[in-house]
């Protein structure tokens, strides 16, 4: 098969998908026919709680708990931000948090903040990573004090794809009466998670990166645990976040967990192969590549890799001539002429940071893609060393 170079060859699924046909089905009547509010008394309203209902099982069955420990939120960000607010108001004699120097904004940000703009003196320990992007436990255990009130560590990160050991730092900060939270987002759909087996406390969902629409995300909130909505208002969401549901978006959600479920196996199979064949014609094809992160321990469709003395921005604008789509690091810091903090911290060199791509698979993507891709990768990447001085000093 031979793909043309008009179509859009999109391998930036850490940053967003695309929507399921089948959820985009699925959602539609409750744009267009069924339009009643969930909370009204009617029967017309009713029909659409019971959706609702549907999706919030499905979303629970996904990572293994229970519907009433689902709470739909906007997004991935606002879940993050629920979870660690709620942890300083419960405890408000604890002013420290403890996370990763290699989060995502969401969370790397609202730190940054409390340090700055509360009146309580928060401090954030912020953990190093090694150098392949992983994190050891013992510096983990030593980070934690009577001060912490909760821990954020992301399930897997979204740059590098490196999964963290979530499950047993949250038995450590458990043995401690401290909070756990991770931001599953990266996670969530490509590889299994039943928390009923884990003492995580809470875990963030971002519907948009498994197939769902964009504004609509969820915070699991295990049973029990002390919560402090951060929106007031109704009753929506048993009184946990206010605001009518956005209806739509959450029975789409449900049903992209049902595919996500379906797919996992796929996922871990047919899409990790496809990613390890970009990887590896990449790094035996183009001098001077090597990749980010630890080659075992992460998501089975992520794959980062730097190619020295090129600028990344340079690397995409190259690849955007032959429509395929990849990313420099993360969606949500792109536009800073600043290399990834995630690689900074794990020391990758000034010179291979600045150009990095990540390029993120889906189920949606084919072999003869993969093909095109390294068709046209090693001389976009000697077009642009053809015009680098660095390039020139380095031979």
């Amino acid at each position: 098969m031979v793909v043309s170079s008009t179509k859009v060859i999109y391998m930036d699924n850490n940053a967003t998908t695309r929507v399921a046909p089948e959820v985009l089905d699925i959602m539609m009547p409750y744009l267009a026919e069924y339009y009643g509010n969930p909370s009204s008394m009617h029967t017309f309203g009713g029909q659409v709680a019971q959706a609702i209902n549907h999706a919030r099982q499905a979303t629970a069955d996904l990572i293994g708990a229970a519907p009433g420990e689902i709470v739909f939120t906007s997004c991935g960000t606002e879940s993050d931000s629920t979870a660690i607010l709620s942890a300083i108001q419960t405890f408000p004699e604890k002013n420290h948090v403890v996370t990763t120097r290699v989060e995502h904004p969401a969370v790397k940000n609202l730190c940054d903040n409390l340090e700055i703009f509360t009146s309580r003196k928060y401090h954030t320990t912020r953990l190093q990573v090694e150098s392949d992007g992983t994190l050891d436990l013992q510096r983990f255990k030593d980070s934690l004090t009577d001060d912490t009130a909760i821990v954020s560590v992301m399930w897997a990160n979204n740059e590098t794809g490196v999964i963290f050991p979530v499950e047993k730092m949250a038995e450590i900060t458990k043995e401690r009466g401290i909070l756990f939270h991770t931001d599953a987002v990266q996670a969530v759909g490509k590889i299994p998670i039943n928390l009923k087996e884990t003492a995580i406390d809470f875990l963030s969902i971002s519907g948009h990166k498994l197939h769902a629409p964009k504004g609509i995300g969820v915070l699991y909130v295990r049973k029990g645990t002390p919560f402090v909505p951060f929106l007031n208002g109704g009753h929506q969401e048993h009184g946990r976040r206010g605001g009518t549901e956005n209806v739509a978006a959450i029975i789409g959600l449900g049903k992209a967990c049902e595919l996500a479920a379906a797919r996992m196996a796929e996922e871990n199979t047919r899409v990790r192969a496809l990613r390890d064949k970009l990887e590896h014609g990449l790094l035996t094809t183009i001098p001077k590549a090597l990749l980010n992160g630890h080659p075992e321990q992460r998501l089975p469709n992520t794959s980062n890799v730097s190619f020295e003395y090129v600028e990344g921005e340079a690397i995409l604008l190259h690849m955007n001539q032959f429509n395929i789509c990849a990313s420099s690091g993360s969606a949500c810091t792109s536009g800073s002429l600043e290399p990834s903090h995630v690689l900074r911290a794990m020391g990758v060199p000034f010179t291979a940071a600045h150009g990095s791509i990540r390029f993120s698979l889906s189920v949606y993507n084919t072999e003869a893609e993969v093909d095109f891709v390294l068709e046209k990768m090693p001389a976009i990447i000697a077009k642009l060393r053809a015009m680098s001085p660095f390039w020139e000093e380095h031979q």
